[in-house]
């Protein structure tokens, strides 16, 4: 009988979990607390106020690929993020029109400031996105993950005073703890009082500042390497901008090494990290 009684109040038990619990089972949606900012619908963005675009929820199985095809790199830095940061439950910002979207750049085509300079790094924080700048006049860019609040990137005009194409963090290490955090195509800006380095290079890009005061840049060919994905990386804005940077075009043979640099190109730092609304 007291076994019977038992059985009757596990299945009990078991059946209410099932019955007032079913979002253990169900369609994975956001975080209503949303700490890790996951609808990047509300990610203010100056330059989008004049680009028309629709907020899209994430369902189980989409992917960027699955939803916009060969346009998945537009969206993808639409939304300053990369592939292994989107998943189900997540809200992305969508382009109205792909075709258009596909040259948008928030940075301006010809930056005054720029042009006594042979080369000229421009990031905006504000906007989250890096320009390359060749007598003033705009080369390329791309998106950038700039310093979380807290630990936000210094503003000012620097310079490049180093590169390593090698280089992983001293401070921090890849998510499972398994080696320290990768920092490929890394070029040293600033030295702060407190003799942090501060450095552009390759990191994941989760759609919103992120760093402990670096500069990321798209690189799957690093989170290949580290995480196993993508399988075929594609965007590789740290290798691209380190090229053009500080390249073996522009020096001596890299060894791969940490190696001090002279007249290397100028860095400036501008506006504040991005609004995100309530």
């Amino acid at each position: 009988m007291l076994r019977k009684i038992l059985m009757f109040v596990v299945l009990a038990v078991l059946f209410s979990i099932v019955v007032y619990h079913p979002a253990a089972t169900s369609e994975p949606g956001p975080n209503p607390q949303d700490p890790a900012k996951e609808d990047l619908s509300r990610v203010e963005y100056p330059s989008l106020t004049k680009v028309p675009w629709r907020a899209h929820f994430m369902e189980p199985q989409e992917t960027l690929e699955s939803l916009f095809g060969a346009d998945w790199v537009t969206v993808a830095r639409f939304n300053r993020i990369d592939r292994r940061h989107v998943y189900p439950g997540m809200t992305i910002k969508v382009p109205v029109d792909l075709v258009a979207a596909r040259s948008y750049t928030p940075m301006p085509a010809e930056y005054p400031e720029a042009k006594r300079y042979g080369k000229y790094i421009l990031i905006d924080m504000t906007e989250q996105w890096m320009g390359a700048y060749e007598n003033g006049k705009l080369k390329f860019s791309a998106p950038a993950a700039t310093g979380a609040p807290g630990h936000e990137t210094p503003v000012g005009v620097f310079h490049i005073d180093a590169r390593h194409r090698n280089h992983t963090s001293s401070l921090y290490k890849t998510e499972d703890e398994s080696g320290q955090y990768p920092m490929d195509n890394a070029m040293r800006f600033h030295i702060g009082p407190d003799n942090v380095s501060y450095w552009i290079h390759a990191r994941d890009l989760p759609g919103k500042p992120a760093s402990h005061g670096c500069v990321g840049l798209y690189d799957e060919g690093m989170q290949n390497r580290v995480y196993g994905i993508p399988d075929k990386p594609q965007l590789i804005d740290s290798q691209k901008f380190y090229a053009w940077a500080v390249g073996e075009n522009e020096y001596d043979e890299d060894t791969g090494d940490l190696e001090e640099l002279e007249d290397a190109p100028a860095v400036e730092v501008r506006g504040t990290n991005p609004v995100y609304r309530k």
